[in-house]
């Protein structure tokens, strides 16, 4: 289990969903009046993103001990693909919302950025797209090795 290469890249992938949740996202400076303060979005600050986040992380987890079948652990693994891109998609628009409901209730953004762990949604769709990878050359190594017998 732990020899297969896909399995380092799943476990890869369940750490980068499970620190999104710990840290911020974006950051913006907003000035309302004579007054500046700094409002942080993160994970845990939309339930859909949070749930959506979690689903990812665990099911990268299960599809590590899902090694005796792989033709399951494949197809979850482009299911989970899928999810990630989800989460990266759900956190742009919620941070756009989010922007738009600070400039609606009269404040004026003087600077906003997305943070580093912004971008480990990518860390996960990479690490899941090799974990996919792998799992498909095992399942072809077995088929070809099948062939011979």
């Amino acid at each position: 289990m732990i020899q297969r290469i896909q399995t380092l890249f799943l476990l890869l992938a369940a750490a980068a969903g499970g620190t999104m949740g710990y840290f911020n996202l974006w950051k913006a400076k907003i000035s309302k009046g004579p007054a500046i303060s700094e409002e942080y979005f993160n994970a845990t600050s939309s339930y859909l993103i949070f749930t959506v986040l979690m689903v990812t992380t665990l099911l990268s987890l299960v599809c590590v001990f899902l090694y005796k079948n792989r033709k399951l652990q494949f197809r979850l693994t482009v299911l989970n693909i899928l999810l990630a891109i989800g989460v990266l998609l759900l956190i742009y628009f919620k941070v756009q919302d989010n922007a738009n409901a600070i400039i609606n209730s009269g404040g004026t953004i003087v600077q906003a950025s997305f943070l580093l762990p912004a971008f480990l949604p990518v860390v996960m769709v990479v690490c899941l797209f090799l974990a996919a990878r792998g799992i498909y050359k095992d399942e072809k190594l077995i088929k070809s090795l099948d062939r011979l017998r």
